[in-house]
C-alpha cells in the first residue's frame, strides 16, 4: 500500500509528465478503436445485407427477352434462381438542371436485389413507383406525390408508393450524387406502356453457392446464341458492389497500418522514457531496498506506473474515438453509401488490445531498466552514480576555436558530449516524433496530389456514354466540337503465375489527346500501337518492367473470353481507378473486334458546349454524359471523404511529439537537478540557466531531425506501401514543403516544451539537490 502511495506521489509531482504519457497512450487507442470500429462494422453489415437482400450474382443484357426464353434459360448448370425485368433510364427537368432515373421493373415474386423499405409500399398496380428515399429527400418528395419524368419521346406519370433503398445501387455513381441522379422500381404492369409491348430486357440470376461465375457467364452466352443478347456483368464488376469492396479493403488495411505504427511508436517513447526514469530515480531504490522492500515489490512498483498510463490512456482514447471517431464515420459512411440501417458500434473489446500493448512495453522497458540497479546493494544504490571522467571533447583539440566559445555554450557541450546515451536517447525520441509528422503530413499533400491528378488526366469537356449494343456515328455530331474520341473500357483479368487479379482495359485511339499520361516522375508519355500502358499498381506488385508480355484475359463475351500476351509500352502512374490502356489496332491484332461505348468531346467554346451538351441530352442512345464540372466534384469528394482521417492522423502525430519530447526534457532536467543548482548557487540568473537548457535541446532537435530525414522517406513510403493497393495507388514521394513543415514544427514543439517546463527550472530547491551523501 505504501509503494502505492509512493506511485500516486511521483505522478502528482510530475502530472505533466504523465499527463503527456496518457495522451501519448491515448492516440494510439483513438485510432486503434475507430479505424477497427469502421472496418469490422461495415465488413459485417455489408456481408449480411447482401446475404439478406440477395444481391444477384449475375446481370445478363437482352434487347428484349420473353419469360417463356427465360424460363429456357433456367436449365443452365449453376443456377439458383433466375429473374426478368425491365431497365430503362429516365429524366426529370428541375429550374436549372436534369434528374437522371435509373428505372427497374420489380418481377411477381421478387427474391433477388430485394428492396428495403423505408417508408410506404412497393408497386402493386400500373403508375404506381417506388422511389429511393435518398432523391426523394433531396427533391421533397412524400409517399402519394405525383412524379413526372421523361423517357425517349413519351411524358409519363407515376404515383409513389413507397420509399426505399436497394441493395445493388448501395453506391449510385462516383460521388453519391443524389440530386441529379436518382433509382427507381416500378410494378411489371406498367412494362407495356414504357416497351410497347411486355417484354424484358435484362435476367438477374442468384447462382449456387461456391458456382463458378466465369463458368456460369461462358454456358450464358453459349445458351443466348439465337437469343438478341447485349452483354452481362457479374457482381463483382458492378460499380457499386466493386467500389463498396474496395473501401472495405483499405479500411481493413488502414485499420491495420496506422494503430501498428502508432503502437511502435508509443512503445519507444515509453521505453526510453520509463528506462531514463528509473535510473533517475536510483537513490530512491536504494533506500526501498535498504528498508527491506523485496525486488520483486520494487520492480512491480514501477511496473505500476505504465499500467497505470495503459490503463487511462486507452480508456481516454477509446472515449474520445466514441464521441468523436464514430459519430464521424457514420456521417461520412451515410453520404458515401446508402445502407440502410448501419450502425457503427464501438466495442467495450476492442479497449482490451491498447491496454495490453502499451503495458507490456512498459513493463518491458521496467524490467530492463531496473535489474541492473536491482542487482546492487542498498549503499551503493543510495549513492549518487560517480561522475564520468571528462576528457577533452573534439572541438576543444581545435586551436584557437575553444578559446572563443561563450562559457554557456561550452556547458551545452560539454554536458552532450559527456552524456552522449542520455543525448542519444533525447535525440531518439525526436527523430521518432519528427519521421511521425513528416509521414502525416506527406500522406495528406498525397491525398491532396490523388485528387488533382484527375484534373491534370482528362481534359475533355464531355464523356458521353453510350446504351449496350449502340454507338455513335461521328458524322451525326453537331456543330462546336474542336476535338472528339471514341474509347471503350472492358473487364480484364491480370494473369500471372496462375494468380489473377480484376482490372479494367481501356481502348482508345492513339491521337486522343483529351486523357493524358504519366511516367513516375510526372512527364508525359504517349500511347502507341505496339504495347499496353501498364498501370504503376500493378507494375509495383507483380514487378512488370518496361518491354516485358504480360498475360491479359478478356472477361468480355462480346470479346470470346480470350487469354493474350501483351508488350509492356510504358508504366503509367495513375492514382485513381488504374487502368491498361491500348489502341484499337492493338486489340485488332489479336483478331478481337473494337466497339466503341463512349465519346470524350472538347468543345471550342463555353457557348458551344451548352448546345452540344443538349444534343446528346436529347439522343436516345446516350446513357449517361459527365463533364468536368463532376470530375471537379469527384475530386473534392476523394479529399472530402478521406481528410478527416488523415486529419487527425496530424493532429495525432503533434500530440506524440509533443508527447515525446516534453517527457524526456522533463527527466533531463530531473537528471540535471545538481548541476543547475550548482549554477543558481554560482549566481546564474534564471533566464540563463533556462537559455542553457534551451539551446541544448535545439541542437539535439537539430541533430534529431537531420537523422530522421532519410529515415521519414524509408517510413513514409512503407506506409504508402501498405496503404495502396493495384486498384488505388498513392504517391510515394516527398516533395520540401512537407519537410519544412514538419521540421519547422518538431522545433516549435521543442520550444513550446522548453516554456513549459521552465517552471521545473525554478522550483529546483539548490540545498536538497547539491546534499551529498556521505
Amino acid at each position: 500500500m505504501k509503494l502505492f502511495i509512493k506511485l500516486l506521489r511521483d505522478i502528482k509531482q510530475s502530472a505533466g509528465q504523465f499527463l503527456a504519457f496518457v495522451l501519448v497512450i491515448a492516440v494510439g487507442a483513438f485510432f486503434y478503436t475507430g479505424l477497427v470500429t469502421l472496418s469490422d462494422n461495415l465488413s459485417a453489415y455489408t456481408k449480411a445485407y447482401f446475404q439478406e437482400h440477395n444481391l444477384s450474382d449475375l446481370n445478363v443484357y437482352y434487347s428484349n427477352i420473353s419469360r417463356q426464353e427465360i424460363a429456357g434459360l433456367s436449365e443452365v448448370e449453376g443456377i439458383n434462381k433466375l429473374e426478368g425485368r425491365y431497365t430503362f433510364d429516365a429524366t426529370q427537368p428541375f429550374d436549372g438542371y436534369k434528374a437522371t432515373l435509373k428505372i427497374h421493373s420489380i418481377p411477381v415474386g421478387n427474391e433477388i436485389n430485394t428492396p428495403t423499405m423505408i417508408e410506404g409500399s412497393i408497386p402493386s398496380k400500373k403508375g404506381e413507383i417506388l422511389l429511393d428515399s435518398h432523391y426523394a429527400k433531396e427533391h421533397q418528395y412524400r409517399v402519394g406525390d405525383e412524379i413526372s419524368i421523361r423517357t425517349d419521346d413519351k411524358s409519363l406519370k407515376f404515383t409513389i408508393s413507397g420509399l426505399g433503398e436497394n441493395v445493388e445501387h448501395a453506391k449510385k455513381n462516383e460521388i453519391q450524387d443524389h440530386k441529379t441522379y436518382g433509382v427507381a422500381y416500378i410494378g411489371e404492369e406498367s412494362i407495356s406502356e414504357i416497351a410497347d409491348g411486355f417484354s424484358y430486357n435484362e435476367v438477374m440470376v442468384d447462382a449456387k453457392d461456391g458456382y463458378d461465375i466465369g463458368k456460369l457467364g461462358v454456358s450464358f452466352e453459349e445458351k443466348s446464341k439465337q437469343l438478341p443478347y447485349l452483354n452481362q456483368v457479374s457482381k463483382e464488376r458492378t460499380f457499386s458492389y466493386s467500389q463498396l469492396n474496395a473501401t472495405i479493403h483499405n479500411n481493413d488495411l488502414m485499420s491495420k497500418v496506422i494503430p501498428l505504427v502508432l503502437f511502435l511508436i508509443e512503445a519507444i517513447i515509453l521505453f526510453l522514457t520509463m528506462s531514463r526514469l528509473i535510473d533517475s530515480q536510483r537513490n530512491q531504490v536504494g533506500i526501498m531496498k535498504a528498508l527491506g522492500v523485496k525486488n520483486r515489490n520494487i520492480m512491480l512498483h514501477y511496473m505500476g506506473y505504465p499500467v497505470l498510463v495503459g490503463i487511462i490512456g486507452s480508456i481516454l482514447g477509446c472515449a474520445i474515438a466514441a464521441f468523436v471517431f464514430v459519430p464521424f464515420v457514420t456521417e461520412s459512411n451515410a453520404k458515401a453509401y446508402s445502407l440502410p440501417g448501419i450502425q457503427f458500434t464501438l466495442s467495450l473489446y476492442s479497449i482490451i488490445p491498447p491496454i495490453i500493448i502499451s503495458s507490456a512495453f512498459g513493463m518491458l522497458s521496467c524490467y530492463l531498466s531496473g535489474r541492473t540497479i536491482l542487482k546492487e546493494r542498498a549503499a551503493q544504490a543510495i549513492r549518487p552514480k560517480p561522475p564520468k571522467t571528462m576528457k577533452k571533447i573534439f572541438i576543444e583539440r581545435i586551436p584557437g576555436v575553444w578559446s572563443r566559445i561563450p562559457y554557456s555554450y561550452k556547458i551545452i557541450l560539454r554536458n552532450i558530449f559527456l552524456n552522449k546515451q542520455k543525448a542519444l536517447a533525447s535525440s531518439v525520441g525526436v527523430v521518432v516524433s519528427t519521421v511521425l509528422l513528416i509521414t502525416a503530413f506527406g500522406t495528406q499533400t498525397s491525398l491532396q496530389k490523388v485528387a488533382n491528378q484527375i484534373e491534370d488526366v482528362y481534359t475533355y469537356d464531355l464523356r458521353v456514354d453510350y446504351r449496350m449494343g449502340a454507338s455513335s456515328d461521328t458524322s451525326q455530331l453537331p456543330a462546336g466540337i474542336k476535338n472528339s474520341y471514341f474509347l471503350s473500357t472492358f473487364p480484364v483479368e491480370f494473369v500471372k503465375d496462375n494468380e489473377a487479379e480484376k482490372a479494367s482495359l481501356v481502348v482508345t485511339e492513339k491521337k486522343n489527346n483529351l486523357i493524358h499520361f504519366f511516367d513516375k516522375n510526372e512527364n508525359r508519355i504517349s500511347l502507341e500501337s505496339n504495347g499496353v500502358l501498364v498501370p504503376k499498381s500493378y507494375a509495383d506488385k507483380y514487378h512488370i518492367s518496361e518491354g516485358d508480355l504480360i498475360k491479359i484475359a478478356f472477361k468480355a463475351p462480346e470479346l470470346k473470353n480470350k487469354t493474350v500476351d501483351m508488350k509492356v509500352l510504358e508504366i503509367s502512374t495513375q492514382y485513381s481507378n488504374p487502368s491498361f490502356y491500348i489502341t484499337p489496332d492493338y486489340l485488332k491484332s489479336f483478331g478481337l473486334e473494337y466497339s466503341p461505348t463512349s465519346l470524350l468531346v472538347e468543345a471550342n467554346s463555353s457557348a458551344d458546349l451548352i448546345s452540344i451538351r443538349n444534343f446528346f441530352e436529347q439522343d436516345p442512345q446516350v446513357d449517361a454524359i459527365a463533364d468536368k464540372t463532376d470530375l471537379e466534384k469527384s475530386a473534392q469528394y476523394i479529399l472530402k471523404q478521406n481528410s478527416f482521417i488523415f486529419i487527425m492522423f496530424i493532429i495525432c502525430a503533434v500530440i506524440l511529439s509533443f508527447g515525446a519530447i516534453y517527457t524526456i526534457s522533463s527527466i533531463n532536467i530531473y537528471e540535471r537537478n545538481r548541476e543547475l543548482a550548482t549554477l543558481k548557487v554560482l549566481g546564474y540568473q534564471k533566464h540563463k540557466i533556462n537559455r542553457l537548457i534551451f539551446f541544448e535541446n535545439i541542437i539535439l532537435t537539430a541533430f534529431a531531425v537531420l537523422v530522421a530525414l532519410p529515415i521519414s522517406g524509408y517510413m513514409y513510403a512503407n506506409v504508402v506501401k501498405a496503404l495502396s493497393s493495384t486498384h488505388q495507388q498513392i504517391p510515394d514521394k516527398l516533395n520540401i514543403s512537407v519537410l519544412l513543415i514538419s521540421v519547422l514544427l518538431a522545433f516549435l514543439l521543442t520550444i513550446l516544451s522548453n516554456l513549459l517546463l521552465r517552471r521545473k527550472v525554478t522550483k529546483i530547491n539548490m540545498i536538497e539537490s547539491l546534499k551529498g551523501v556521505e
